[in-house]
């Protein structure tokens, strides 16, 4: 199951049922789940924390140093990977700034060939990132998310669950969940065919619809009016409250319509 001309240190810790290719190179302080496959030329450093079930292809790079001149390389920090995820090639996860902590990347996930997940960022769960995304540093994106190719995410900013970002958008500002952008920070409408594919009942996505189009349809401060319809009776699915809550807690500003393109 390991390539005889794969570079393996003795201190790493191996499952069972793992797969090393030809000519990876695996580290000391990394550790592999039961059952991953490790792609020809892969390179998995130290600070490496892989589940179960995760295939890592060809020349990915998982625990690179951050891409922070500020950075010290002798701190131990960690990139975590979850079970049944897919990393293709070239594929670069670097390890978090700050002691202990870690760069994270949740389960089943699919993360295309090309594509960079920055220091310090959380990637929830079932998050498909296509071909070249690139995540900045301390980037946060939610569960159920798709971001198109080419996609670069501005370092700090959000990205709410089950949102869906076009190919090459620019995202400077927060994205919230259920909804799609593209362009740079263009809010297009909401994101109702992921809703529906996932389940989500009529009249929870009503109540999304409502405030989607309170907030970006009223005149005036959103985080002030998204305050007011929390306590509104029509407010009151669990998803509208995190629909409202992620922008009443945005910091950097939410991405916004453009008049002729709002889609409720």
């Amino acid at each position: 199951m390991i390539h005889e001309t794969a570079v393996i240190s003795p201190q790493a810790k191996i499952g069972e049922n793992v797969e090393i290719s030809a000519f990876a190179l695996i580290e000391g302080d990394v550790e592999i789940g039961d059952e991953t496959k490790v792609g020809p030329h892969a390179v998995l450093k130290n600070g490496s924390r892989i589940g179960v079930k995760v295939t890592i292809d060809a020349h990915a790079v998982i625990a690179g140093l951050p891409q922070d001149l500020s950075f010290d390389p002798e701190t131990v920090s960690y990139v975590k990977i979850g079970d049944e995820t897919v990393i293709r090639e070239g594929v670069t996860i670097s390890r978090a700034t700050r002691i202990e902590e870690a760069t994270t990347v949740g389960s089943n996930c699919y993360l295309m060939a090309g594509s960079h997940v920055g220091h310090d960022s959380q990637v929830g769960d079932n998050v498909i990132l296509a071909n070249i995304v690139m995540l900045a540093g301390h980037v946060q994106v939610g569960d159920h998310t798709f971001i198109g190719g080419g996609a670069g995410i501005h370092q700090y900013g959000r990205i709410g669950r089950g949102a869906m970002v076009s190919g090459l958008t620019a995202a400077s500002q927060d994205v919230p969940p259920f909804s799609m952008v593209a362009d740079r920070n263009d809010l297009v409408g909401l994101n109702l065919v992921g809703l529906k594919r996932r389940g989500h009942s009529r009249e929870a996505i009503r109540s999304i619809k409502h405030c989607f189009s309170e907030v970006f349809g009223r005149v005036g401060n959103i985080k002030k009016i998204a305050e007011e319809l929390k306590a509104e009776e029509e407010a009151q699915s669990d998803e509208a409250q995190e629909f409202l809550t992620f922008i009443i807690e945005s910091k950097r500003g939410v991405v916004r319509p453009r008049k002729e393109g709002l889609k409720r």
